[in-house]
This record gives structure tokens, C-alpha cells and sequence, in this order.
């Protein structure tokens, strides 16, 4: 670290990809294993992605309901749930206003992962096929809204992640 200007040095390596990437294999390794073996004591999962990601497979009705990003519940009533570390994706059945539906979530369109039960959670960056990001690099964000509209019903509680965050100490 050069001391002179307190800025940490440009890397070489994407150590932050590799970073986020590891983390991403240990959701992905506790899907695998509530796959297998179901949901271990009070355990269950909250995962956020986006569902504008070009390689999401949902309901044209969610979709627009839900048109950037959606967070599932996995806890009491899920089924099928399946980890395909091959195609990159994961998939799950829930029932949506009484109707059951299956999402196909790739694992690089997960912005968010919690367990609750035991305080962890992490965030990623969705990561983009090459011609989607460059078209998402293209396209103006729109200002958040004013205020955000109430939830529906449905919909579970989002819980900050931010508490499970773990800080390191600022140096000395």
C-alpha cells in the first residue's frame, strides 16, 4: 500500500472477481446441500437476483410484476429444488398467488444470499453474458422512485444485509 496518498494500489489481478467468485461456491454449496438433504433446523434461505438477467426463467407475470430484481423464500413450501453446477444455474418450485412455478436462476444473476437463522449473508454484482452488459452499460438508470410503493402481501421480508456483514477495523 503506498503510504503517501493512503490509496491502495491498482491491481494486476481481479482479485475481487476471485474474491466474489468464492463466495458465490459457498451459496451455491448450500444449495447443493439443502438440495440433498432438505433444510437443516430452522435454517432457510433468502436469495435476491435479478430478473432481468437474459439467462432467468420465469412466468411473463412475475416478470412484470417484478421487472429488475426478486427475492424467494426458501423455507416451508418449496420443492424440486435442484443445483446445476454445470449450466450455472439453480432450480426451484414455489407457488406464486396459489399457482406453482418453477425458476431457473443462474447463479451469476444472484445479487443477494442470506440464512437468517444464523445471521449470514453476502451480495454479489450480477454478472452479465458480454452482450448483455454491454447493453446495460448502454442504458440510462432511472432515478429511484419518490417513494417505494407498499408490498404485497405475498411477498417476504427483505432483511438488510448489512448487519451480516463482517467489517474489518480500520488500521491504525
Amino acid at each position: 500500500m503506498d503510504e503517501s496518498d493512503g490509496k491502495r494500489p491498482e491491481s494486476l489481478l481481479p482479485y475481487e472477481e476471485w474474491t466474489e467468485e468464492a463466495l458465490r461456491q459457498v451459496m451455491v454449496r448450500a444449495l447443493a446441500h439443502v438440495a440433498a438433504h432438505g433444510l437443516p433446523g430452522g435454517h432457510h434461505f433468502y436469495v435476491t437476483f435479478r430478473t432481468d438477467h437474459p439467462n432467468t426463467v420465469i412466468p411473463k407475470r412475475l416478470a412484470a410484476q417484478y421487472p429488475q430484481d426478486m427475492t424467494i423464500v426458501l423455507q416451508h413450501q418449496f420443492w424440486d429444488l435442484a443445483v446445476d453446477e454445470a449450466a450455472g444455474e439453480f432450480t426451484v418450485g414455489l407457488s406464486f398467488g396459489g399457482v406453482p412455478t418453477t425458476l431457473h436462476i443462474p447463479f451469476a444473476a444472484v445479487t443477494a444470499f442470506a440464512d437468517p437463522e444464523v445471521r449470514f449473508g453476502l451480495q454479489f454484482h450480477p454478472k452479465l453474458p458480454d452482450a448483455a452488459a454491454e447493453t446495460a452499460a448502454a442504458e440510462p438508470v432511472p432515478p429511484p422512485p419518490e417513494e417505494a410503493p407498499a408490498p404485497p402481501a405475498e411477498k417476504p421480508q427483505v432483511v438488510s444485509l448489512d448487519a451480516f456483514r463482517r467489517r474489518t477495523p480500520p488500521k491504525e
